[in-house]
Formats: C-alpha cells, sequence, structure tokens
C-alpha cells in the first residue's frame, strides 16, 4: 500500500559529486528549499556511498566454469 502525497525530491552532496533521492511528505507551509539543503547536509553521504559501491562490486572468481569436450 502506497503512502499519499509523498513526492519525491533529488538532493546532491555539498561537493556535488553524488546525488540521492528523498521521499518525503512536507506540510503546505514550508520552504521547500530550506527543507531540501538542510536535509542534504545531514545526509550520511559517506555510507550512501558505500552501499553503491557493493551494489555493483564485481566478484572475482565466481565465473562458471566452461565444460571440456
Amino acid at each position: 500500500m502506497a503512502i499519499p502525497n509523498v513526492k519525491r525530491y533529488r538532493i546532491s552532496s555539498p561537493d556535488g559529486a553524488l546525488s540521492a533521492t528523498l521521499m518525503a511528505v512536507l506540510p503546505k507551509d514550508v520552504d521547500v528549499n530550506a527543507y531540501l539543503s538542510d536535509a542534504a547536509k545531514r545526509f550520511d553521504w559517506k555510507a550512501h556511498s558505500e552501499a553503491m559501491q557493493k551494489q555493483f562490486k564485481v566478484r572475482v572468481g565466481q565465473q562458471k566454469q566452461k565444460k571440456a569436450k
């Protein structure tokens, strides 16, 4: 079941090298730009980059063996 009124926001790291997607439900009278800048400062960019490296890690030595005839 989906959460109603959820919007996706794209935040980038302070150095601009990484980006992440933030999903949030914000009240009507909130300043979105201030919220996103605060969220980008508090985001754990180191853990995010480590998770991305683990996701695309290539395992060496686990290839399928060719059957010799």
